[in-house]
């Protein structure tokens, strides 16, 4: 039984009592001294004081929420039943408790309200709940939500609210979660937050809170959800938060914090979401990693300056969903995830991962049997040898594929036809030779392909027609041959089309001047096409910019270029 219903219980056995008592004395009265008639009217004393008391509650509550209505800009109405026409628990967003008639759970969450939040919400004794979220409110956050006693839950995120995060939220040593989010908020967090022993969820994300994560919220020990990103604090993670023993969301993303991650923290078994991304900590992920967070279903760690490996027991966490270790400074061979049969995201670019050597990409038949996989991230490492011929057993639900700057040798295989669903394709800056394969035009769905700086030979496939999604085609740099085919006339998306710095023959296919989507620009500079630019280059109104350069064209440009938003 909770201390409101304890209080109640104590008050009914009261009146009861006092009920008894006075029908005895109605009785007595009639035969006995007077004496008993002045004890009769200190028990009716007492029994209006019960009443008043309770009566006075109410109109305390029905006050303070008129007050509140007061500093609050309402355009749809939705407080219009906050009037004396009605009893406030059947206002509208009021929920009363059924004992006392007191304000339990206020809720006006996502209703286009303004305003302040006025002071007098801390007189409303009772209150439980209150969800404030997805407004407009602005103003400081009133420190009377310290009053609240009885308070559990307070959502005030994704409004405008300004000012410091008030230590007399400290009071409220029931306070289950604090949602601040999306707001405002600057200042320092206050010290007094960490005697909250109770709090399951502390969330202020999207603030500008600043100073340093103080040591004393190692003291939340039912914590759950600790969520920080997007503001400025920094200095050192504190070794204390290793004690929040319930921790399963820890997200301290985009802020400045220094130094290495404690040890302690990844200590926590019952993590899923590790996010450090956007600072400036340092140093080597731990090797047992895998075997103490083995419940992780995100980690997030780029944008760092972290060193060393990738730790092998990283494949014992198998519940992993997100790995995003892009932007730091991880060196070596890059792991098996082959028990990590939910992957959806693997992020490990711009690193320095890989030896330049085969075998270096051994590891992406270890996806294979991560049957969500749709995103691999990994350009910018020193990653050598062929692509191995297992990518065409990677995922069905496959969607973007990006090996750009590295040193990956070898052909594109064949089977990257199979990966039917993959819409961003981006091997730039490699030394993979051979044709580009027919089966690339199986990848009907593909947006972007960026084949550039590489070593590819032969002709452009027919097939390529097929990708009549395509926006970005880019495949300059390259030892094509042959004429370009007419079948890029079908890809009437395209913003983008470089087929520059090849050896490509033959003349300027007219369908390529019915591709009214390209935008961006157009260039087959530094190849050895022949004949004149078509007259139907007229029709490419949007074009920004058209690259002809290096090439055995006649010089008679046709006066139909004028139709051309801009040309070079």
């Amino acid at each position: 039984m909770d201390t409101a219903s304890h209080e109640h219980s104590e008050r009914l056995q009261l009146r009861t009592a006092l009920s008894q008592i006075l029908m005895a004395l109605s009785y007595r009265d009639r035969v006995l001294p007077e004496s008993f008639s002045c004890l009769a009217t200190i028990i009716l004393l007492i029994w209006s004081v019960l009443a008043s008391a309770e009566i006075g509650g109410n109109e305390t509550d029905r006050f303070a929420l008129l007050e509140i209505r007061a500093q609050i800009a309402d355009p749809n109405g939705v407080l219009s039943s906050w009037n004396d026409s009605s009893h406030f628990c059947e206002w509208y967003g009021v929920t009363c408790d059924r004992i006392h008639q007191r304000v339990a759970v206020l809720d006006l969450q996502s209703k286009h309200l303004s305003g302040v939040v006025a002071p007098q919400i801390g007189n409303l004794s009772f209150l439980r709940e209150v969800y404030m979220q997805n407004n407009s409110f602005r103003s400081d956050i009133p420190p009377h939500f310290g009053r609240l006693s009885r308070l559990q839950k307070l959502f005030l995120n994704n409004n405008s609210f300004s000012g410091q995060i008030p230590l007399n939220l400290s009071y409220c040593s029931n306070l289950l979660a604090l949602n601040l989010g999306y707001n405002m908020l600057k200042g320092n967090l206050p010290t007094e937050l960490g005697s909250l022993s109770k709090l399951q969820e502390l969330v202020f994300q999207v603030n500008s809170v600043m100073g340093n994560i103080p040591p004393s919220f190692g003291n939340l020990s039912s914590l759950q959800v600790f969520g920080a990103s997007f503001n400025n604090l920094g200095g050192l993670i504190p070794e204390t938060l290793g004690r929040l023993r319930n921790l399963k969301i820890f997200a301290l993303g985009a802020n400045k914090f220094v130094g290495k991650i404690p040890i302690s923290i990844f200590n926590i078994s019952t993590m899923t979401i590790l996010d450090a991304a956007g600072n400036q900590l340092e140093g080597a992920l731990p090797s047992d990693l895998g075997f103490t967070l083995s419940n992780l279903e995100r980690i997030i760690l780029s944008d760092n300056h972290l060193t060393g490996s990738i730790p092998e027991s990283i494949s014992n966490a198998s519940k992993l969903s997100a790995i995003q270790m892009m932007l730091n400074n991880f060196t070596g061979k890059v792991p098996s995830f082959s028990k990590m049969r939910g992957l959806y995201r693997l992020r490990i670019g711009e690193n320095n991962l890989g030896s330049g050597q085969s075998g270096d990409l051994d590891f992406l038949c270890s996806l294979t049997n991560s049957t969500n996989l749709n995103v691999l991230g990994m350009a910018f490492n020193a990653f050598g040898g062929p692509i191995p011929d297992c990518i065409c057993n990677l995922s069905i639900t496959f969607s973007q594929f990006d090996l750009g700057g590295n040193h990956i040798s070898g052909t594109l295989p064949s089977g990257i036809g199979n990966l039917i669903n993959l819409e961003i394709l981006i091997t730039w800056g490699n030394s993979i030779s051979g044709s580009i394969p027919f089966e690339i035009g199986n990848l009907s769905k593909l947006k972007i392909m960026d084949l550039s700086q590489n070593k590819f030979l032969g002709q452009i496939p027919e097939s390529i027609g097929n990708l009549r999604m395509l926006t970005k085609m880019s495949l300059f740099g390259n030892n094509l041959q042959g004429s370009i085919p007419s079948s890029l006339g079908n890809c009437q998306n395209l913003l983008l089309l470089d087929l520059s710095t090849n050896n490509l023959s033959g003349h300027i296919p007219l369908e390529i001047m019915s591709l009214s989507s390209l935008s961006i620009y157009l260039n087959l500079s530094r190849n050895s096409l022949i004949g004149s630019l078509p007259v139907e280059v007229g029709n490419l109104k949007n074009l920004g910019k058209l690259h002809l350069d290096g090439n055995k064209l006649s010089q008679q440009i046709p006066s139909s270029i004028g139709s051309c938003g801009l040309y070079h």
